[in-house]
């Protein structure tokens, strides 16, 4: 049985293939497109994993579709998102995928909430599980609360639009001069900084009890067709002005973030206490847009009642596209899918590819026969300094670079971070950079307690001195655990890096410059290597010294279109979240 889980049309649009009920190829349209967050209908990931799995369209027996567009566009216009004049046809996505893709089987269309539950449960392993998603909204619903046993999951409670989560934090995100649906996280960094002096305010702006009953008081918001999604009321309140997006952030600024992240972080608390006693389970599978924010997330392992957690790698929109065919597949008759032990599902190159690239750019690169050579050989230059590109197997799946498409550095150097910073990755000095480290040695420099094999929550590290690179303000990190088990080159170069350092931990960033996404193909490397001024790229079993770059490759790449239109096209700006 083959079933296909598309999420398109909003934000992070998807493909994945569960074959004979087994995930097998999962990846993101905007990685293809390179167009940051692509929201159009994911041709080339469908494609992708159509070849992945060796079959075409005819071998798909249904499409699993991440949200229900009827029941979107009655929240649409009740919410006066679009015209009501000439509003949309409810049936346009579903067209739009049998006439994009020529598809003229089933298609299983599921509730936005349900499929981000799924997205957790149905790959977490577990037999029985609460269920919490929290996002900005779906159709109606912005926090779900539920429930599953075995191949039954159900949710029995909700928080509906507008009252939300996760548009309370998009708010303050635009209020703070970043960008919505992908700059949450720059708050979440810069709320390290500051101090929570504006809590008290921000609480005015929601009640809540301990259950399911929140709102969002609508004097400080605009969720309309403005051209802000705070009102004049909130800047009133605050007494400070909205900062531009390119000024620099001052006190007020991160006290501010501060203060929201405190705010998330308790009411998303409150709602996981009120959940376990609702269930009675010790097992939480969480997901939802908000289940990005890794702070949180580690306040519920650390102060929330559950004694297991499973948050997916990929748990915002695109994860829902997994979530959906999971659903689909059971609705067919299949069980659920095995629990994710690792990101690995996007496409890989082969050397002798890779070699016959090289060869016809032409550049000059070195073959590593033994992988022990090449290993040394980069934990050498990591140890001396040099930050590189690191291209190798299957490309993760999720927004974290986990060892197969990362750059890579000295955790101990902290002006190894200022040049990634400001030179390389062009970004913020307040944002940290993650740590990746080995499974087995993870309890020696993080005080984590459970394996983090996804980058999803934050901790504190125990010997800051000694990681200063990857070590935030606040003593905290948001570490990789690598299992020599699902990623064995990467936990070897660990091992590398260790025995020529004494340090078993590498700062991994993701391998990317400002403002496109994570690279897939080697192309994509090799345009991103020279953007960035990158020290050297390795390419599976090839090594690229970035000395050796021809002086005219610069001048060449700057001319190469990275992506046609942008994340953006539609009715939104960089400053409101995008109802449509």
């Amino acid at each position: 049985m083959n079933v296909l889980g598309i999420s398109a049309f909003h934000h992070d649009a998807a493909c994945c293939l569960l074959q004979d009920g087994r995930l097998r190829a999962a990846a993101a349209q905007e990685r293809f497109s390179r167009v940051k967050h692509d929201r159009r209908l994911p041709v080339d990931a469908f494609r992708y994993c159509l070849r992945e799995g060796r079959i075409d369209l005819t071998d798909v027996d249904c499409i699993g579709y991440y949200e229900r567009p009827v029941d979107k566009l009655s929240r649409q216009l009740q919410a006066g998102q679009v015209d009501p004049s000439s509003p949309p046809d409810p049936t346009t996505p579903l067209t739009t995928l049998v006439d994009g893709l020529g598809f003229e089987g089933p298609i299983h269309t599921f509730p936005h909430a349900l499929s981000h539950a799924a997205s957790a449960y149905c790959y977490s392993g577990f037999e029985e599980a609460a269920l919490l998603t929290v996002d900005a909204v779906g159709e109606w619903t912005t926090v779900g609360f539920g429930s599953a046993e075995n191949d039954d999951l159900h949710l029995f409670a909700s928080t509906d639009y507008p009252h939300s989560l996760g548009l309370l934090y998009s708010t303050i995100t635009a209020y703070l001069g970043f960008r919505v649906n992908s700059g949450e996280y720059k708050v979440m960094g810069l709320a390290a900084y500051g101090e929570p002096r504006f809590r008290d305010l921000l609480d005015r702006l929601v009640t809540h009890d301990a259950g399911p009953d929140l709102r969002l008081d609508p004097r400080y918001f605009d969720f309309g067709l403005g051209a802000r999604m705070y009102s004049p009321a909130l800047v009133d309140l605050l007494g400070v002005d909205p900062r531009e997006p390119h000024q620099t952030p001052t006190r007020d600024h991160a006290d501010l973030a501060c203060s929201v992240q405190g705010l998330l972080e308790d009411l998303v608390l409150t709602r996981v206490r009120w959940l376990h006693e609702e269930t009675g389970s010790e097992r939480l599978c969480y997901a939802g847009g908000v289940a990005l924010n890794c702070v949180a997330n580690a306040r519920i392992r650390r102060d929330g009642p559950f004694r297991e957690l499973f948050v997916p790698p990929a748990p915002g929109d695109d994860g829902a596209a997994l979530g959906a065919a999971a659903l689909a597949q059971m609705a067919l008759g299949g069980g659920r899918p095995g629990r994710m032990e690792h990101a690995s599902w996007g496409p890989r190159w082969t050397g002798a590819g890779i070699r016959h690239l090289l060869d016809e750019a032409p550049v000059a690169y070195h073959t590593y026969q033994a992988e022990d050579e090449l290993l040394e050989e980069v934990a050498r230059r990591l140890a001396e300094g040099e930050i590189v590109g690191w291209f190798h197997g299957a490309m993760e799946w999720g927004p974290r670079a986990l060892g197969a498409r990362s750059i890579l550095a000295d955790p101990r150097d902290p002006e190894v971070a200022r040049r990634l910073n400001r030179h390389i990755k062009d970004r913020e000095d307040f944002r940290p950079f993650a740590p990746s480290v080995g499974l087995d040695q993870a309890p020696r420099w993080f005080a984590l307690d459970a394996p983090s094999p996804f980058m999803l929550e934050t901790c504190a590290v125990l010997e800051p001195q000694a990681l200063r690179a990857v070590t935030h303000v606040d003593a905290s990190a948001r570490p990789q655990t690598v299992s020599a088990e699902w990623s064995p080159r990467f936990a070897r170069l660990l091992d590398a890096f260790e025995r020529r350092t004494g340090c078993p931990v590498l700062l991994n960033t993701s391998f990317n410059i400002r403002g496109e996404p994570i690279v897939c193909s080697p192309t994509d490397a090799l345009r991103c290597f020279v953007a960035s001024g990158l020290d050297a790229l390795v390419l599976e079993d090839c090594l690229l010294d970035g000395d050796d770059l021809p002086p005219s490759w610069s001048e060449l790449f700057a001319h190469v279109e990275v992506g046609s239109g942008t994340a953006d096209d539609g009715p939104r700006t960089s400053n409101l979240y995008a109802f449509v």
